[in-house]
């Protein structure tokens, strides 16, 4: 039998850590460490938590799944070294110098629309006087140049006393910035988990921010190793957890609001946005018809006693606004402006002055 790390991972991706139901490989939890001598093999698993209560019963998961999906003869018992990462620094409570409130837009999975929310949100925050920043953490697949109709531009560098930083591009009176300024858009990104952490860092301390009130954080969706990395970079005033109101999409909404509000990384837990909460059709303004199920996400609120921020219909408009780079809170008249200018007012009525 010839053995090579990535059948080890392979079959590593069957293991499921059982606080989150994601596989270890997709949560970084395998350290990049894999050793193979002969049919001996050997690799470190990392914990997040210290301590961590499932961390035999995992190892024992382990091992099962390479003598199930590799065969019996790999010695691979004893073999599997378990760490803890080290628990989150604290961070300073004012990070980002001139920046009032630090918001995380955050989904459980991909596909709910949370990009289009944060894009509108801050529109919608713009549009009622306030300064507003935007950026794109979602590593592996930055929308919001696109939704901005900045996919061309590219950011300035200026130096500030002897260190470079770079500067936001500025479109509808927001200063956004993306991980898409800086990579090729055709390509996919393979990036481990360490090397999205430092990006994001540089991001968000390499850039000159100035003055504002809201800086939106478009996170990437799932759980894992960059979130934890965003808590210790900078001091979050909350997030928001973006959901559909299907049951399926409401697990993963859970699991969320469970990530933010352990004691590890405890971060306040705004409310939850409902999104295509319904289909209106144009040509019928006053008709809902609820294609992915009714008030999933208002339910859950309720359960986890989290506010519900709004709930946001399907409508064709919200798409085409966003692929022409023009979001829909660009125009006031609109209903739908009205319900991201509704949801913007019950942010800032939660955050305060």
């Amino acid at each position: 039998m010839t053995l090579y790390p990535k059948l080890i991972l392979e079959a590593l991706a069957h293991v499921r850590y059982p606080g989150t139901g994601v596989d270890v490989v997709s949560s970084n939890m395998v350290e990049d460490n894999i050793r193979i001598e002969g049919n001996k093999v050997s690799f470190s698993l990392v914990f997040a938590k210290q301590n961590d209560p499932f961390a035999k019963s995992l190892v024992k998961a382990c091992e099962q799944a390479i003598h199930t999906y590799i065969g019996t003869e790999v010695e691979i018992a004893g073999n599997i070294t378990v760490k803890f990462a080290e628990a989150p620094k604290p961070v300073d409570e004012k990070p980002l110098k001139g920046v009032k409130h630090i918001v995380a837009v955050y989904s459980g999975k991909g596909g709910v629309g949370k990009s289009t929310i944060a894009a509108n949100l801050a529109v919608a925050m713009s549009n009622l006087g306030f300064s507003v920043g935007l950026l794109d953490a979602d590593i592996y697949g930055p929308s919001i140049p696109k939704m901005f109709g900045v996919e061309d531009d590219r950011p300035t560098v200026e130096v500030v006393e002897g260190k470079e930083f770079i500067q936001p591009v500025v479109q509808y009176g927001i200063k956004v910035l993306s991980i898409g300024f800086f990579v090729d858009q055709s390509n996919a990104l393979v990036w481990r988990g360490p090397m999205a952490g430092n990006a994001l860092k540089q991001l968000i301390n390499d850039t000159t921010w100035g003055e504002l009130d809201y800086l939106f954080i478009d996170m990437p969706p799932g759980t894992g190793d960059i979130h934890l990395t965003l808590v210790q970079t900078v001091a979050l005033s909350g997030v928001i957890v973006v959901g559909t109101p299907q049951e399926v999409a409401l697990a993963d909404v859970r699991k969320g609001i469970n990530m933010f509000t352990n004691d590890k990384i405890d971060v306040r837990v705004l409310g939850v946005v409902e999104n295509m909460a319904w289909f209106t059709p144009a040509e019928l303004p006053q008709n809902k018809y609820y294609i992915f199920g009714k008030e999933g996400c208002k339910r859950l609120a309720e359960e986890m006693n989290v506010p519900l921020l709004g709930q946001i219909p399907l409508v064709q408009s919200i798409c085409e606004s966003g692929d022409a780079g023009s979001p829909i809170s660009l125009n006031d008249d609109s209903p739908m402006s009205i319900a991201f200018r509704s949801l913007a007012q019950k942010v800032h009525s939660i955050l305060g002055n």
